[in-house]
């Protein structure tokens, strides 16, 4: 991967940027919400107390000498973290160390009776049972089978926008003049990967629960259906991560959810559960899944599970920084350079969250910033399917 003193590694330390938002609000927020979604005991209340002081005035506490996970998190770079401001270290890190250490906070890893609850579980089952499912659900009965390929790939590439999804132009391409909605279009690559009579392994790496992660089911249980692969790898987190991460319990609610529907969702969710129960879909929480590191970094083990794989869809705004190394890139940097450490065909699924950014062409950055500034970069108003092969 091509490092220059023009890609810097992005940090949280510069006032009024959208890293620093994150950790000077939304972290705090987050703390706030989860401190009021469960009747925590006052053990929970001071720990999360002393973690608001310490991400938002503080330095990353190193990890006690008996936590679990201590070597792993030493292996990630605690050592060289530990005692230093938030702000002052990779962004991409101090935020996953965040939701590590809030987890701990609430005994998710202790031995009482509070180990291995999700925190963050109200929100997500909030979102999974609202009526706007119901709808989204109910446009796949719309669908022609000419139309699940654009429509089914569109609803996993805009998440919990999936109602749009489903009726998206598949060129999503906008006029000389205005900035488009889809900001980068590599889908007939994608495609092309993945022909009407594949037998190979698609690996996802999902991102987000609930109303995010049962378009990226439908998509998977379309492809093994039209015999576009043989094989599916759902890729989720080990446990709880960046509030709505998808774990094994949120791909079991997502699977009730498409049980208790009507139509061809109920089709969808027969064809799923059949296929986790032959292993022609299997999940994977890997221990890099939750790593504070960019892909480029992953393990021997996991590299070469992704290097035998047909394609790997990497999903969603979190993983697309790992992607690339949370690097703030000139945006017309090539996708296919900065991703060129990818042990195989890789496409990325992305609503722009966050202010990485590569693969553009010149006019398509010139209209969006013409258009908004640089609020394109970060709004979520904007997507794009990204190749490389």
């Amino acid at each position: 991967m091509p490092h220059s003193p023009s890609a810097p590694v992005i940090l949280g330390n510069e006032p009024g940027s959208f890293p620093h938002s994150v950790l000077a609000e939304r972290h705090p927020a987050i703390i706030r919400q989860v401190r009021d979604a469960f009747p925590y005991g006052p053990a929970q209340h001071r720990a999360l107390d002393a973690l608001l002081a310490s991400c938002t005035k503080g330095v990353v506490e190193p990890l006690p000498a008996d936590a679990h996970d201590r070597d792993r998190w030493e292996a990630w770079g605690l050592a060289q973290y530990a005692g230093r401001s938030w702000y002052d270290i990779p962004w991409l890190w101090s935020e996953s160390y965040f939701y590590r250490q809030l987890l701990d906070a609430v005994g998710y890893f202790g031995s009482g009776p509070w180990r291995g609850i999700d925190p963050f579980r109200p929100f997500k089952l909030a979102e999974l049972d609202s009526p706007e499912t119901d709808e989204e659900l109910a446009a796949l009965d719309a669908l022609s089978a000419d139309d699940q390929d654009r429509a089914l790939l569109h609803g996993s590439l805009w998440g919990n926008r999936a109602d749009l999804g489903f009726r998206l132009s598949g060129t999503g391409a906008g006029t000389a003049d205005t900035a488009p909605g889809l900001v980068a279009d590599d889908s007939q690559t994608l495609w092309s990967l993945l022909p009407p009579s594949g037998a190979g392994t698609l690996c996802l790496i999902a991102d987000n629960a609930g109303r995010e992660l049962i378009p990226d089911l439908l998509l998977i249980a379309h492809l093994l259906e039209r015999g576009r692969i043989g094989r599916a790898v759902l890729h989720i987190k080990p446990y709880p991560y960046y509030v709505s991460d998808a774990t094994t319990a949120d791909v079991l609610d997502a699977l009730r959810r498409l049980a208790g529907a009507r139509g061809a969702a109920v089709e969808y969710g027969r064809i799923l559960w059949s296929a986790m129960t032959d292993g022609r879909l299997s999940l994977r929480a890997h221990p890099f899944s939750a790593a504070p590191l960019p892909y480029a970094d992953m393990p021997g083990d996991l590299r070469a599970e992704l290097a035998a794989a047909a394609l790997t869809v990497v999903k969603g705004d979190l993983n697309y920084r790992r992607l690339v190394a949370d690097r703030m890139w000139a945006p017309t940097t090539p996708f296919a350079d900065v991703t060129a450490h990818f042990p195989g065909p890789v496409a990325a699924l992305r609503t722009l969250k966050s202010d990485v950014i590569t693969g553009l062409d010149p006019e398509t950055e010139a209209a969006l910033v013409a258009a908004e500034g640089q609020r394109w970069r970060t709004g979520g108003t904007h997507a794009l399917i990204q190749v490389r092969t």
